[in-house]
């Protein structure tokens, strides 16, 4: 796979070729990602929740999002990489803004940023792409927010919300937008933002027609029990299959069956006698 660019992810969407994206937030995984050949990785403030162990992603600052996106900068060479500017890190001042943004690609090894809002955040989004960076919208549910105004519900439900979410997409799209991400928003709404932008979207939870479709990667691999989203399909059981691993680990201790002679090194024969000849001589 050759280097994703936001060009190239234009290309794919006017070519009907599905995107693929994920969250990572370390190398390994990253690096797990990239040689996967998913299209986006992007460095989610959900990193805040698995992670760091907080509750929610609000308290997620930007040195620890600039600390994640350093490690999967260097696990990911091909995929496109996108930091996401955590809460309070683009509403004070479109300066603040523009000069957080920068701070993902100069010091995290990002090519984009992402920033959630609708038609509120145009002028910011706006801003960011005149200043050469790259910027991804993310309308619906928008986790940053949703504790604290009105929780984690569906969006697009209704015609009044509908008519807001297509509106708010279009401007985002006027504002410079490169991509949007549409999170827990009707399908049928998702497929008409999706059918009228000329950018790409990339879904979550919205249903099987947007142009992409990202999970949290603790979602997907089931690394992260307290949640369980509907719109997750988990592919793999890592919990349970590392929580088995670590018992066997701990057995294997307790039994005396690791490490074995395999597991170790030992010493020539000769040099060993002569270990044995010095430790007599100290004995006596």
């Amino acid at each position: 796979m050759s280097l994703l660019n936001v060009h190239k992810l234009s290309n794919m969407k006017a070519n009907s070729q599905k995107i693929s994206a994920i969250t990572a937030y370390d190398y390994s995984f990253a690096k797990i990602a990239n040689d996967a050949e998913i299209d986006i990785i992007l460095v989610g403030d959900s990193g805040a929740m698995v992670m760091f162990g907080y509750e929610t992603t609000s308290p997620a600052t930007m040195e620890e999002m600039l600390l994640m996106s350093k490690a999967v900068s260097r696990g990911a060479s091909d995929s496109l990489l996108v930091g996401d500017m955590p809460f309070m890190s683009y509403h004070a001042s479109v300066d603040d803004a523009i000069r957080n943004a920068g701070r993902f690609i100069k010091e995290g090894g990002m090519q984009a940023v992402k920033i959630e809002g609708g038609r509120h955040v145009a002028k910011t989004i706006r801003a960011i792409t005149k200043a050469g960076i790259p910027t991804m919208g993310h309308i619906g549910l928008q986790p940053q927010m949703a504790q604290s105004w009105d929780g984690y519900r569906v969006h697009g439900s209704n015609y009044s919300s509908a008519k807001q979410l297509i509106e708010d997409a279009h401007e985002l799209e006027q504002a410079g937008a490169f991509c949007i991400v549409l999170e827990m928003i009707t399908e049928e709404v998702s497929q008409i933002i999706s059918e009228s932008l000329s950018i790409p979207t990339i879904g979550i939870g919205s249903g099987r027609y947007c142009d992409g479709q990202i999970i949290v990667l603790h979602d997907l691999l089931n690394l992260n029990d307290s949640l369980n989203p509907k719109f997750v399909k988990q592919y793999a059981d890592l919990k349970t299959q590392t929580q088995n691993a670590l018992g066997d680990y701990k057995d294997d201790i307790n039994s005396n069956k690791f490490p074995t002679s395999k597991h170790s090194w030992s010493m020539e024969s000769s040099e060993l006698k002569r270990l044995q000849k010095y430790l007599g001589l100290i004995k006596k």
